[in-house]
């Protein structure tokens, strides 16, 4: 049962939520999320079939400010999570084996 995020999050890996709630106690400050998982008809499904939202392996987690960026990205990676893509407004994390791992992207 994950401490800081729905446990009925329809689709959601739960071990994937088990590490980011690992992740979210590290960091100390709460993680809002943006994106979890995606139908495979859901528009950013569409133009990426391959996202890892769709296996409900992936979150995409808010954030407002460098210094919150930093305490989430330092806590990911300290729970062990190696999948990272930043953005202006968001920190992508993913735990999809099947993909490329210790890849830190922007976009």
């Amino acid at each position: 049962m994950s401490k800081y995020f729905k446990s009925n999050e329809e689709n959601m890996s739960v071990a994937f939520l088990d590490v980011l709630d690992r992740a979210r106690e590290i960091a100390g400050i709460p993680f809002i999320i943006n994106s979890a998982y995606r139908s495979p008809d859901h528009p950013e499904s569409i133009k990426n079939p391959t996202s890892s939202h769709i296996k409900g392996l992936a979150v995409d987690i808010k954030v407002t400010d460098s210094r919150t960026r930093s305490i989430i990205l330092t806590a990911l990676i300290a729970a062990g999570l190696t999948r990272i893509g930043i953005a202006d407004r968001f920190i992508h994390v993913d735990m999809d084996f099947e993909k490329s791992q210790n890849v830190i992207w922007t976009y």
